[in-house]
């Protein structure tokens, strides 16, 4: 395997930049010189890897490492939570706010200022400045649950399009794709028709109205998840859309349309935090595998 951190080969004890190939023994943890006897036992040194902490403001990575050295600081590293959630939507909204100000200054030069003060954005732009707002709730309470056995990809970048995907959650259960949705006070429903006569279908409704496009959309990202780890079958790979601010019932209220599952904030907390066969090396690994499939994306949040 290609080394994704600096380390310390078992067998003779020599330096392994990162980048170098090298043998991983997945059950000792230790990694070693592909060009070592295969005789030599290996000692009790495992793979050291780096603990980071990145300030999602800055963007400014940090390490603790103790081992192999100063060199260590040169390798680049992903924290625990990489990324800032709600970014992207926030930047839309600011983009879409201030060009509807120039173009209504621009038609009325004297007017202007009083009909932006009186007349609201659209309800398309306030949609995204909404939708950042959920993200960015959604996106703290992840980041509150991180560690080295739960790791946080916020805010990422479909290559070739100019989609993104919300949160990519690795734990010890598997992968899981979130969408944060703010519909404020609407309840999100599951609906069935057809069954023994003709096909079943199910449908989501959010408030009554059709919002079955939102498991569509979660189904499309999923998929793009599996393929980028196709070399990891064995890994779940789970869809949840999770409603924030939403009018949930007292008892109940969870449920799966389409394969995607459909909950809030505090039952996603549990879902996330129930125990799976990853370890943190297998976490960790994982995490890096997804952001070099999917890259953070480069915005600059609402407000800064």
């Amino acid at each position: 395997m290609r080394l994704r951190y600096a380390c310390t080969c078992s067998s003779c004890g020599s330096a392994l930049s990162a980048g170098t190939t090298a043998d991983y023994d997945r059950v000792s943890k230790t990694v070693a010189c592909v060009t070592c006897p295969a005789s030599v036992p290996p000692d009790q040194t495992q793979m050291v890897v780096p603990h980071a902490v990145v300030d999602q403001t800055t963007e400014t990575v940090t390490t603790d490492a103790v081992r192999p050295g100063p060199e260590v600081d040169k390798v680049p590293v992903l924290g625990v939570v990489d990324g800032q959630g709600g970014a992207s939507a926030a930047a839309e909204y600011k983009r879409r706010h201030d060009a509807r100000q120039e173009r209504v200054l621009a038609k009325h030069p004297r007017m202007g200022r009083f009909l932006l003060a009186v007349f609201d954005d659209p309800q398309s732009t306030r949609a995204w400045s909404v939708g950042a707002e959920g993200e960015r709730m959604l996106g703290g309470m992840l980041a509150s649950m991180a560690g080295d056995s739960l790791r946080v990809l916020h805010d990422r970048l479909i290559p070739r399009t100019r989609a993104n995907i919300d949160h990519l959650v690795v734990c010890p259960n598997g992968v899981f794709v979130v969408d944060a949705k703010r519909y404020r006070n609407a309840r999100p429903a599951l609906r069935v028709e057809g069954g023994l006569l003709r096909p079943r279908t199910e449908s989501l409704t959010v408030g009554g109205r059709d919002r079955t496009t939102l498991a569509a959309g979660m189904q499309k990202q999923v998929a793009l998840v599996r393929a980028a780890l196709a070399e990891r079958p064995e890994v779940p790979v789970r869809g949840v859309l999770c409603f924030v601010d939403a009018d949930w019932p007292l008892l109940g209220g969870a449920f799966t349309v389409n394969d995607v599952a459909v909950m809030w904030p505090k039952k996603l907390k549990a879902v996330l935090t129930e125990p799976g066969p990853l370890d943190e090396a297998q976490i960790a690994d994982l995490q890096w595998q997804l952001h070099e499939a999917f890259p953070r994306q480069k915005q600059t949040p609402l407000g800064e």
